[in-house]
């Protein structure tokens, strides 16, 4: 509603331009088949959207592909003032005036979801340019959320309310699952995938453990070139996600090999490499949801009375634990932990 003055001023620069008027029932719309490049970013072609089109005939519209600018007032409708009456503006049209008012002319980027690229995102487009302005540079359209394949939806009843995943997974892990897959893809955050990359997770936060125990500090080393350049590759790439995690997990196994190997300088640089770059994608490896104190309090008891042979003892501390979900893994330097 702030922006119904810059809405109509898009609308008349349509008429002006020749690329909308005003139809015998008062709406003012879209000419659709006057703009050369509609269909380009959604790839569709008028000719087939006309063959297929379930629209009713309109005897208003000039083209069945035709779009609403601006309606007139109906009672009880809110409405504004406008050289073509009282009435309200379109969908699209909303959209195009406002992101040129608060992003200018030519901004770079423009997302969604993938199931608003058409009509509406190629609405937008075919709207601003018609109207004589740059509009956005580069499209990124994210894929649907699934669970079993299914797209996610209160009418499916297959939906996973945000708070009730955070109620069973740390939000880190919720965040991997989603960085595993392209945006442009369906992304599934099932029970599956959850639990997939909460392990995930905890094979990074096991390596700074691992490499505290061994007296490397998280950020003591300088990042191995090689893997950060491969991670920008996968980045640069469209966003390839996947890639780019898995260009993590590639450096934290080569971590976890080096702190086998003795070799703490090579080590030190995989951990402050996998460290920076999983916070580069909202990751921070290490740092646990929860607090990690007790658990730490617990593992040192145990180590304390495994070396004091009481195994009994220690037997129970790995009982609390594991009924915790809490997995312990005793090695020649120590014993690590992770959910």
């Amino acid at each position: 509603t702030d922006h119904i003055d810059h809405i109509v001023t898009m609308i008349q620069q349509l008429i002006d331009r020749g690329f909308a008027y005003v139809a015998s029932n008062g709406d003012v719309l879209y000419s659709v088949s006057k703009f050369e490049g509609y269909g380009k970013l959604s790839g569709k072609v008028l000719a087939d959207l006309r063959a297929g089109s379930r629209v009713e005939v309109d005897e208003a519209k000039h083209d069945p592909l035709d779009f609403v600018l601006w309606k007139p007032a109906k009672p009880g409708e809110p409405s504004w003032d406008s050289p073509w009456g009282k009435g309200r503006p379109g969908w699209h049209i909303e959209c195009s005036a406002m992101s040129l008012d608060l992003l200018g002319e030519g901004f770079d980027l423009h997302g969604g979801g993938s199931d608003l690229l058409f009509p509406h995102h190629e609405n937008e487009r075919a709207q601003a340019i018609a109207a004589g302005h740059e509009f956005a540079r580069h499209w990124v359209h994210s894929g649907m959320v699934t669970i079993g394949g299914e797209k996610m939806a209160k009418s499916a009843g297959n939906f996973l309310m945000l708070r009730d995943a955070l109620a069973t997974y740390d939000a880190r892990a919720i965040r991997l699952s989603m960085l595993q897959t392209h945006y442009a893809r369906a992304v599934d955050l099932g029970p599956a995938e959850l639990d997939g990359a909460a392990a995930a997770l905890a094979r990074l936060d096991a390596l700074v453990r691992r490499a505290g125990q061994v007296g490397i500090e998280p950020d003591a080393g300088e990042v191995d070139q090689r893997v950060v350049d491969e991670f920008r590759a996968a980045m640069d790439d469209d966003f390839n996600t996947p890639r780019a995690v898995g260009a993590i997990f590639d450096a934290n196994n080569q971590a976890n090999r080096a702190i086998d190997a003795h070799d703490n300088d090579r080590a030190a640089s995989l951990v402050a490499t996998v460290v920076s770059l999983a916070a580069v994608l909202g990751i921070d490896v290490g740092v646990s949801a929860t607090v990690d104190s007790d658990i730490d309090a617990l593992v040192r008891e145990r180590d304390e009375a495994r070396e004091a042979r009481n195994f009994g003892r220690a037997d129970e501390i790995r009982d609390e634990l594991t009924a915790r979900g809490i997995k312990l893994e005793d090695g020649p330097r120590g014993t690590t932990w992770h959910r």
